[in-house]
């Protein structure tokens, strides 16, 4: 069942048995919690076991990531401890790991089950912890993010006849969905809660998002292949591969079977290449590679080193020696000989190829086992048809263009692309690091400047080292010069504080902009913008994109009513990766960002904030029965006692009467569909 059929059955079922689909209550992971040791003895070493059966479709994060990267770090909180002491921190067990395009940087999470260890030392004979395991549950299906908190009193006798641990888990995960109808409680476990499919089922999802990425990495290195072809250290070997081949082979059969050994040893030489990559570095090792600032400084001069080669500074050559000694064995007959004439292709093309190698290899540096391997066999089969088809056909080589500076005129090209790229190796250290050198506003204007130049040279206005007089220029060569200017004119708004969406994954965040005039206009334009009381909370919590709002719920209701407008509640968490990604593509377009400003009364409640509240202002839940004591916890409280709803994100919109005015609204990135929403809501509150 692929991803989006999934996500129409989930969407029916909660139409259909919970009567609406914002009356949900997701149901957080089982736990079971206990000692390593059945029979502990005081003054061992031993282990608080934390094991957590995860929802189908759904993942946990772990602890074992840069807790300011943004998603909730699963951690651990003892209120009481006796009979031990802690040795160490919580520590998760063979999590995943993976780099989040939105957080931008590595995470690691479970699926199907999670594993956290806790050793402590014991130091009497009655043991007893009392605590909680509070954690951020995720899912990439519906785009929802759930912060929960897990409950629990451990107790064990330390003696040399002691019995096991008994583990007493707080009975509030087995009444989470008590609250619902009947029919919404099965639904909910019908979806979240299928034994014996958890893991297996989202793996497979995972597993296609994995290989549609990989297929996508795929193609760009097959066609990276095929633009090494017209590098001039390249398409030259093309007419010596067919000098080599004629004559060589007895029959039209051998000739072609020697064809293909020429093109399999081609890509034999790369793909072990990247094998090699892909068994030096581990999980580790690539988790370093992606955030650490010494390797992307390194990439950073490795393609500025590439792109002044490309551009002409100085040529890239490999010792004489070498290429020598692989040419004689090439004159060797038999596939001893055509293997080494497909190694000194290899290695002559090397100065052409080498940046373009090490560009997939170093893009790959982080992902997956499989990912330099299939990136080098696709770029090495680009790289390697072309010479097959011509040793089988030699008579094609009369339709080839003839070498010239054109060739130059592509490796130039090449040349400005690596430059451009090269920044984002800086990028990615400034931002880990905040080092503050490389605002997204100086990185447009870099990129604007790179992309202007390369358009001139396209037309002939600037030359460089090799390359040859041009008379005039070719239409293919004008439409390439047309591409680069437009894409000048759409990097331009971006200086300013345009969003420029599709390059958000290239770009440094929003945050680090000097100067934003598109998050300006409205609050210098629109004196409805300004709010006539100071918000609670507003000295460490924040609205995007310049929006003027509230943090606390009663403080913007009244609001609501001094003003006259209706009041837009906004679930959020600060680990919410697809609240993010609402704000990023959704709230940043014009057409909702004005509404949000000019039309509504924004409240912000944030369900994982850990700010805690005078003791004044904690209150006991009639939910759960426990006390809500932080920002964060009363928020979520209200979530679910209020809508009956814990995922985020979540947007509601209230009248004065604190009834709702249209449905409810989760998750969704189409632009027409969050406005249709505002309309609806500002039509009803017209109406009342």
């Amino acid at each position: 069942m692929s991803k989006y059929i999934k996500i129409s059955v989930v969407l029916f079922l909660l139409l259909f048995f919970g009567g609406s689909s914002f009356a949900q209550i997701i149901a957080p992971p089982k736990w079971s919690i206990q000692l390593s040791e059945k029979d502990p003895k005081v003054g061992d070493e031993v282990k608080i076991i934390f094991k957590a059966q995860v929802p189908k479709d759904w993942y946990i994060y772990s602890n074992d990531f840069d807790p300011d990267l943004g998603p909730m770090l699963t951690e651990l909180e003892l209120k009481q401890s006796e009979g031990f002491t802690l040795v160490g921190g919580l520590k998760a067990i063979n999590p995943r790991k993976k780099y989040d395009e939105i957080w931008e940087g590595e995470v690691t999470y479970f699926v199907g089950t999670g594993t956290f260890e806790q050793s402590i030392k014991i130091t009497g004979e009655n043991i007893k912890a009392v605590g909680f395991v509070g954690y951020q549950m995720c899912t990439d299906v519906t785009g929802q993010c759930i912060p929960f908190e897990e409950d629990f009193t451990l107790t064990a006798k330390a003696s040399p006849s002691a019995a096991g641990a008994a583990v007493q888990p707080e009975a509030q995960e087995e009444t989470v969905v008590e609250d619902q109808t009947e029919e919404a409680a099965e639904t909910v476990e019908q979806i979240v809660m299928e034994e014996g499919e958890q893991e297996r089922s989202f793996i497979n999802l995972e597993e296609d998002e994995e290989q549609g990425g990989l297929l996508a990495f795929m193609v760009i290195a097959f066609l990276a292949g095929l633009a090494a072809l017209l590098t001039p250290c390249v398409f030259p070997m093309i007419p010596m591969t067919v000098t080599f081949f004629t004559g060589r082979s007895k029959s039209r059969i051998s000739g072609i079977r020697n064809a293909f050994i020429y093109g399999f040893s081609i890509i034999a030489i790369y793909t072990i290449a990247g094998t090699a990559v892909a068994a030096i570095q581990g999980p580790e090792f690539a988790n370093w590679l992606s955030t650490h600032w010494i390797p992307n400084v390194f990439f950073f001069l490795i393609f500025i080193f590439f792109a002044f080669a490309f551009l002409g500074m100085f040529e890239l050559t490999l010792p004489s020696g070498l290429v020598n000694k692989m040419d004689a064995k090439a004159d060797k007959g038999g596939m001893t000989g055509i293997f080494f004439m497909a190694f000194t292709l290899v290695l002559v093309s090397f100065s052409c190829t080498g940046p373009i190698v090490g560009s997939i290899l170093i893009s790959s540096a982080g992902g997956a086992l499989l990912k330099p391997i299939l990136g080098m066999f696709a770029f090495s089969l680009a790289f390697a048809i072309p010479f097959t088809l011509f040793a089988i056909f030699p008579e094609w080589l009369n339709s080839l263009p003839k070498s010239g500076g054109w060739l130059n005129s592509v490796k130039v090209v090449l040349g400005f692309l690596e430059l451009a790229l090269a920044f984002k190796f800086l990028s990615v250290a400034d931002q880990v690091y905040h080092w503050g050198l490389l605002d997204r506003d100086i990185y447009i204007a870099i990129w604007v400047v790179i992309f202007t130049l390369l358009g001139f040279y396209l037309l002939g206005k600037i030359r460089l080292p090799h390359d040859s007089p041009m008379q005039h220029i070719g239409v293919p060569r004008l439409m390439l010069a047309i591409t680069t200017f437009v894409f000048v004119v759409y990097l331009i708004p971006g200086l300013w504080g345009a969003p420029l969406k599709s390059l958000s994954g290239y770009l440094p965040p929003m945050a680090t902009h000097d100067f934003n005039i598109f998050e300006n206009r409205y609050s210098a334009a629109s004196p409805d913008n300004q709010l006539d009381d100071v918000p609670k909370y507003a000295d460490f919590l924040h609205f995007p994109h310049g929006i003027q709002g509230y943090f606390d719920y009663d403080q913007a209701l009244a609001a609501a009513k001094r003003t006259g407008k209706p009041l837009f509640i906004d679930f959020t968490g600060h680990g919410c990766v697809n609240c993010r990604e609402m704000e990023a593509r959704v709230w940043s377009d014009s057409q909702v960002l004005q509404r949000l400003k000019e039309d509504f009364v924004m409240v912000a409640l944030y369900i994982d904030e850990r700010h805690e509240l005078p003791e004044s202002e904690w209150y006991t839940s009639e939910y759960d029965g426990k006390v809500k004591s932080t920002i964060g916890k009363q928020n979520a409280d209200f979530q679910i006692t209020r809508f009956n709803n814990n995922a985020q994100p979540y947007y509601v919109i209230l009248d004065h009467n604190e009834e709702l005015l249209v449905r409810p609204k989760a998750y969704d990135t189409n632009i027409q569909n969050f406005v249709n929403f505002l309309e609806e809501a500002k039509a009803e509150f017209g109406r009342r």
